[in-house]
């Protein structure tokens, strides 16, 4: 029997201001233990929003209503101490751009062993040798931990910002665009690395993305967002060949042919929304 580790209830965010206005619009979704679910669509859909809104990182100008139960328990209802204990140890996040979460004054083996830290009772050595073996199995030699952000490259920025995440072993891994600003070949090396952690730790994730060789790569089911709302859901297979809803044929229609047998078709939004109507 499958268990449900993440479970969201009528999500909504929305300007402190106007709360008609909704950036996410009443979603709702589970995510299987030890699954990988992808959230795709455009920019401005409300996909980081939603990473952030489980996360409790929302800015201080937005609203949230809603549930988001992590284990059955509502993260809406926990105070800020709460969360910080939850972070890092229960939910971990891998933010897009690794150049913006990293300090630049400090060396990446600092910043590693301050995580673990956080949430763990051992002591500075252990703390230390731990930080090392987890730059090991991200594959960053641990000469590199003296190394601060900017003398790496950024697919081992990437990687260090996966060890930190993962130095506590979450339950559940939230990686935004993680490897948007990477060449193919990074890309590819770094999705194999989550996929591996996923399956050695038993780890759920939530990734989120707009490439669909990604999803095709990692995803064992998908969620499709347009402006704010979710439009299709379902097993990754599914949404690649029989796609229901006019906008995820619309995004599949973006995707380069391999072959060059078809032209890209970019999202003709005036017939999007006659088909939208329509069906």
């Amino acid at each position: 029997m499958k268990k449900i580790l993440l479970k969201i209830n009528s999500l909504s965010i929305f300007p402190n201001n106007n709360s008609r206005l909704k950036l996410v619009d009443n979603i709702s979704f589970e995510l299987e233990e030890g699954k990988t679910t992808c959230i795709v669509g455009e920019s401005g859909s409300g996909k980081s929003l939603t990473a952030l809104s489980i996360m409790q990182l929302l800015s201080p100008q937005l609203g949230c209503k809603g549930e988001i139960f992590l284990n059955d328990k509502d993260l809406q209802l926990f105070s800020a101490d709460q969360m910080r204990q939850n972070r890092g140890k229960e939910i971990a996040m891998i933010f897009q751009e690794p150049m913006t979460s990293l300090n630049p004054v400090l060396t990446i083996g600092y910043q590693i062993q301050e995580a673990i830290s956080v949430h763990s009772k051992i002591t500075k050595k252990e703390i230390e040798k731990y930080s090392l073996e987890l730059l090991k199995m991200v594959g960053i030699n641990s000469s590199r931990a003296s190394s601060y952000p900017d003398e790496l490259s950024g697919g081992q920025r990437q990687r260090v910002m996966i060890a930190m995440a993962m130095s506590c072993k979450p339950n559940l891994l939230i990686a935004d665009e993680p490897t948007t600003a990477l060449d193919v070949t990074v890309q590819a090396q770094i999705l194999r690395l989550l996929d591996d952690l996923k399956v050695k730790n038993n780890m759920t994730m939530l990734f989120i993305t707009h490439d669909f060789g990604v999803v095709h790569d990692i995803a064992d089911s998908v969620i499709v967002m347009f402006k704010g709302k979710i439009v299709e859901r379902g097993p990754v297979k599914t949404i690649l060949t029989k796609p229901k809803h006019p906008y995820t044929k619309a995004l599949l229609n973006c995707v380069p042919d391999i072959e060059g047998k078809r032209k890209l078709k970019p999202i003709d939004y005036t017939k999007l929304k006659k088909a939208m109507l329509a069906s």
